[in-house]
């Protein structure tokens, strides 16, 4: 059994296929979370060179109204070995990081050595429901034995309930949606528009760059399932800091000083993507070809949302993964970091860069340097390349390990979540 020096068993991730990430309403549009995920995980159980996995493990944000266990049904529906079980797990922004970090502690634990880990959203599928009133009185409708008991069930029906439940982005606790939550923090932490469209920029530019060069085209597949889409069709190549600037913001229209707008924003996005977790009697199961990076460690954090901020969970997560390690912010040669908002990732960054911060919230006192920005996602990030919610964290640990295996050294991914957490994972080339 291959351990590290204090005994634990290695855990590695393996880089695995996507789709590409289209626009709410684009060419994914035909297809739900299943039919999403299903040609994603038979393409990337391609990779096995013999057996199957021990575990699948797959999420989504988006709540279905007729498929609850998300994971087993894209199993199945793949026509896969039927014997493998399966785990759905939902960690909004992080799901398929929590998914990928769930796999690697049964695997730390001894329980299980190979997991498929993923997840997929579809925006342009978003179930309307009926009111709890309206659902309990129409099954008690259904239920009645006559005529008689259908009209005395259909007489608890009132106008109060005659209306749809329509799924939305807003905190349950705050009523806010994660633009409006992101706008307060921005302008507690001083971020400017401009900062916030020149990271945008660099975002497209670098995943333009990144696509130009060939760094997706073993990463990101196709399939008769979407014909459809080749590339992501978020990216823009002509995009600008003038055409930036003349974006109206988009949460907050009437105070005169919102600054977040559909440019410096992940857009809602449909796509799946995968990713593999192995111990190194796992690694035997897969072919050779694939990227592969250790698992170091990882972190979950969450804040007091009115106080901190919802988006601000990273940056208690990042420096006590960090300090628990011995590293400092210059260790770290790739930072991979989800940018549900440029201005999200700017004041996380003023966050960590900030001593007191993190000694009162997130306890740490030690000195962990300045972060360095050129190193933060140099093939493009989610406001460039899109943001399906539980296929983000697959995504970007997948491109996070074929960098690696570029460039030699140590990534940190960081995915800031609804309800206010945050899930960190470290990785070193191997």
């Amino acid at each position: 059994m291959n351990t590290t020096a204090d005994g634990a068993r290695n855990v590695y991730v393996c880089a695995g296929p996507r789709t590409a990430f289209a626009k709410i309403d684009g060419p994914l549009a035909q297809l739900d979370a299943v039919g999403l995920g299903v040609p994603v995980v038979q393409e990337a159980t391609k990779a096995l060179a013999r057996g199957s996995p021990d575990l699948v493990v797959w999420g989504a944000v988006i709540p279905s109204l007729s498929v609850s266990h998300l994971a087993r049904e894209i199993w199945l529906d793949a026509r896969l070995d039927p014997y493998v079980p399966a785990l759905t797990v939902v960690q909004q922004c992080a799901t398929s990081l929590a998914a990928a970090t769930h796999a690697a502690a049964q695997m730390k634990a001894g329980r299980i050595d190979l997991a498929l880990c993923g997840g997929s959203e579809s925006m342009s599928n978003v179930q309307t429901g009926l009111t709890r009133g309206m659902s309990r009185v129409l099954r008690r409708v259904a239920q009645a034995k006559g005529p008689g008991q259908a009209l005395q069930a259909l007489g608890g029906l009132r106008l109060r309930h005659v209306k749809l439940s329509i799924p939305g982005v807003k905190e349950r606790t705050t009523g806010l949606t994660m633009g409006e939550h992101a706008e307060i923090t921005t302008k507690e932490w001083n971020i400017d528009r401009e900062s916030q469209d020149r990271f945008a920029l660099g975002s497209h530019r670098n995943a333009i760059a990144a696509w130009e060069g060939g760094f997706f085209d073993d990463l990101v597949m196709t399939s008769d399932a979407f014909p459809q889409i080749e590339r992501d069709g978020i990216p823009r190549a002509d995009t600008s800091l003038e055409k930036l600037a003349n974006l109206p913001p988009v949460f907050d229209r009437k105070s005169g000083q919102g600054t977040l707008t559909a440019g410096n924003s992940s857009p809602l996005t449909d796509g799946a993507a995968a990713c593999w977790v192995a111990t190194e009697r796992g690694l035997g199961r897969l072919g050779q070809a694939l990227y592969r990076a250790r698992l170091l460690d990882w972190e979950v954090a969450a804040v007091d949302i009115e106080r901190d901020g919802l988006l601000m969970a990273p940056s208690l997560a990042v420096p006590r993964l960090l300090a628990r390690q011995g590293l400092r912010y210059s260790d770290i040669g790739l930072w991979e970091v989800h940018e549900a908002f440029a201005a999200q990732v700017l004041f996380t960054i003023a966050a960590l860069n900030d001593r007191g911060w993190l000694k009162e919230r997130a306890g740490v006192d030690a000195d962990l340097g300045t972060v360095p920005e050129d190193r933060i996602n140099p093939v493009g990030g989610s406001v460039a390349l899109g943001h399906p919610f539980g296929a983000t964290g697959a995504r970007i640990l997948s491109q996070a390990v074929k960098r690696l295996s570029e460039t030699g050294g140590r990534a940190l991914v960081s995915i800031c979540a609804a309800g206010g957490m945050g899930h960190v994972a470290l990785l070193e080339a191997v």
